[in-house]
């Protein structure tokens, strides 16, 4: 069994995160290209729910791959798209908010996605 101390273990969970460093990028694009949808094509539930997943997506492993406060940041904003695929009237008002939230989150990221606080 590995252990913390285990040097091939440390290698091979540098390597994962190095992995997943290099891919955060690709991420990001997933969250703008979605967040871009909404804005083209409306707030549909398709487009929304395309949102909801990129964001997830973040929010379920960033901070195992040492990527806190991006994960929570994510995983802040897909809960704020959630309540508006749940609440599809309440959406049309709430969408500039988060848009501007969302975008924030992408010019965060593309400055330093590692940093171990958000701000906008």
């Amino acid at each position: 069994m590995a252990t913390l101390i285990d040097p091939d273990f440390r290698a091979r969970l540098r390597a994962l995160n190095e992995k997943y460093a290099a891919g955060v990028p690709a991420l990001m694009q997933a969250i703008a290209q979605a967040n871009g949808r909404c804005d083209s094509e409306g707030l549909r539930l398709e487009p929304l729910t395309q949102l909801h997943r990129a964001l997830h997506a973040v929010a379920g492993s960033a901070a195992t791959f040492g990527f806190a406060a991006l994960g929570q940041e994510c995983r802040r904003i897909e809960q704020l798209v959630r309540a508006m695929l749940n609440a599809p009237a309440q959406a049309v008002a709430d969408w500039p908010a988060v848009r501007a939230q969302v975008e924030a989150l992408l010019a965060w990221a593309a400055r330093d996605a590692g940093a171990t606080h958000f701000s906008a």
